[in-house]
């Protein structure tokens, strides 16, 4: 009989798809319309965005379908790499997005692949057992960290799809609380109190400069943004 996982490693599964079926959710709920505006991402639309969100989903059923006997090389905080220059949209993987995006053409049709290849890659998800092992990009870690190293991929991405669509649903404020507080563990300090989650996160990765008064209140944190996850 196999064992009954931790609660922690289940509370990381729970968390990833939560956030994972609200930005989904958000994704399904959009008109077609709004596919053509601008996303958070620079040099990306909406639908750019969203054909990254099937990429991403592939990704995720590929690493929980490539277990590994091996030790761990990383958590979910050292999972990312760490840089200091905006994408500017323009690298040769962002292009390709935007043209598989385009081949679309309706929204519909994009809509339709991001709802069967993320709800597979949910429900995979639910299926796996967070101890075991997976390896992607050349690293090892459990799947607990792995799902929960993506939560913080997709409220980046939730915050990215709302950025210019006042009226579409906002992350969970679970998912933005962890996405904060994995932030913190990268940047080796805590933001403001003062900030809001939502507004740690923007700041925090360079999706907007802080204000004159934020940077006051961040003090040698400034010196040091953004953190530019990859």
């Amino acid at each position: 009989m196999s064992a009954v996982p931790a609660p922690h490693y289940r509370g990381r599964v729970d968390l990833f798809s939560r956030s994972w079926t609200a930005l989904l959710t958000t994704v399904a709920d959009l008109p077609d319309e709004d596919f053509a505006q601008a996303s958070g991402c620079s040099g990306w639309l909406v639908r750019d965005l969203v054909c990254h969100l099937v990429i991403d989903a592939q990704d995720v059923l590929i690493t929980l379908a490539t277990p590994t006997d091996a030790e761990p090389t990383v958590d979910a905080v050292t999972y990312w790499h760490v840089g200091s220059e905006l994408p500017s949209g323009e690298d040769p993987l962002d292009a390709l997005t935007v043209r598989l995006a385009a081949a679309y053409e309706d929204p519909g049709l994009l809509r339709f692949h991001l709802d069967d290849v993320g709800s597979a890659a949910g429900r995979a998800a639910l299926l796996a057992d967070p101890a075991t092992r997976v390896s992607t990009q050349d690293q090892v870690l459990t799947v607990a960290d792995y799902l929960s190293a993506y939560v913080l991929e997709w409220t980046l991405h939730h915050l990215d799809l709302t950025a210019h669509l006042p009226d579409a649903a906002r992350p969970p404020a679970e998912g933005l609380a962890h996405s904060r507080a994995t932030l913190e563990k990268i940047a080796g300090a805590d933001f403001p109190a003062s900030f809001t989650d939502q507004d740690a996160l923007l700041i925090g990765t360079g999706r907007r400069a802080p204000t004159s008064v934020e940077r006051a209140e961040l003090g040698g944190l400034a010196q040091r943004l953004p953190f530019v996850l990859g």
